[in-house]
C-alpha cells in the first residue's frame, strides 16, 4: 500500500495527477464495466481535459464545480458541485456527486472529501445540500450519515439524504 505523504485537500482539476489519474479512472472502469474509450481524449491531450473541467462550467443545465482530491501525485478521486438543483437534479443526483477510484477505496477518504465538499457549499451560500446514492451503495451511505445526512427517502431508485450547512449542523466522525 502506498502511504501518502500530504494530507489529501480538494483542488481544481490538475495536470500533476496525469498518471494516477488515467490509472485509477480506467481501473474503476473496468471494475465496474463502464467503458474506457471517454479516457483516450484525455490520455491524448491531459492538458487540454484538465482544463475544460476547471472553473464553473454549465453541466446538467445548472453551473457546476468539479475538484479533484489529490495528494501530492495521487489522484483519489473526483467530487462534483452542482450549485442549484433542476427537477431532475431534485429528483436524483442532488448537489454533490463523488467517487474514489479503487486503489484508495475503504480508507475513510469519500468521508473526509465530501465534508471538503460541503464546505465549498457553504462558501457557494447553500443552506442545505442534497446527496444521493444507490440503494446497494453503503460505502457512499455511510460517508454521507457521518457527514451529517438525515435520510429523505427513495425517488428514481437512489436513496435520497439532506445535509444541513447552516452554524448549527453537526458534522460526526471520520467512518466511510
Amino acid at each position: 500500500m502506498i502511504r501518502l505523504v500530504e494530507p489529501p485537500r480538494l483542488v481544481w482539476p490538475t495536470t500533476e495527477v496525469r498518471t494516477s489519474y488515467l490509472v485509477g479512472e480506467q481501473a474503476g472502469c473496468l471494475l465496474e464495466g463502464r467503458p474506457t474509450e471517454w479516457l483516450d481524449a484525455a490520455s491524448d491531450d491531459f492538458a487540454g481535459f484538465v482544463a475544460a473541467r476547471r472553473g464553473v462550467q454549465p453541466r446538467w443545465g445548472v453551473p457546476s464545480t468539479i475538484f479533484w482530491y489529490v495528494s501530492g501525485e495521487y489522484y483519489l478521486g473526483t467530487l462534483v458541485v452542482r450549485h442549484r438543483l433542476t427537477a431532475e437534479l431534485a429528483e436524483a443526483g442532488g448537489h454533490i456527486g463523488y467517487h474514489v477510484v479503487p486503489p484508495w477505496r475503504r480508507q475513510g477518504h469519500a468521508t473526509r472529501m465530501l465534508r471538503a465538499g460541503l464546505a465549498e457549499c457553504r462558501r457557494l451560500g447553500l443552506d442545505r445540500v442534497l446527496l444521493t446514492c444507490d440503494v446497494d451503495n453503503e460505502p457512499s451511505r455511510r460517508a454521507i450519515l457521518a457527514n451529517g445526512g438525515v435520510p429523505d427517502g427513495r425517488k428514481r431508485g437512489e436513496d435520497r439524504f439532506w445535509i444541513p450547512l447552516g452554524s448549527d449542523a453537526v458534522v460526526s466522525g471520520d467512518a466511510g
